[in-house]
């Protein structure tokens, strides 16, 4: 089971305040999912391909083709503000 200081340190880590009852709790959880994980290492996986995806994945991505977009003056058109050919936005990192 894992131990107090285990979840206490993760907690003070993540800089969170946990009461006793929490403390407990996640104590509980954590105990259960590493008792699962001790539990998966006993599933014979011999034979079975390494897959990183449960069912066959393709590439889904379509051709990249070379195709007409919007000009300057068209993706400006709706701007709120605008000058010299660029979009005008509120300096948001100082």
């Amino acid at each position: 089971m894992a131990g107090e200081l285990d979840v206490a340190y993760v907690a003070q880590l993540a800089r969170l305040h946990l009461t006793a009852d929490e403390t407990q709790l996640f104590e509980k959880q954590l105990s259960e999912v590493l008792q699962y994980a001790t539990k998966l290492r006993e599933v014979s996986v011999e034979g079975v391909e390494a897959a990183a995806h449960a069912v066959p994945i393709f590439n889904v991505f379509r051709e990249d083709k070379a195709c007409d977009w919007f000009t300057a003056a068209e993706a400006l058109s709706n701007a709120p503000r605008k000058a010299n050919n660029l979009f005008i936005v509120t300096k948001v990192v100082e």
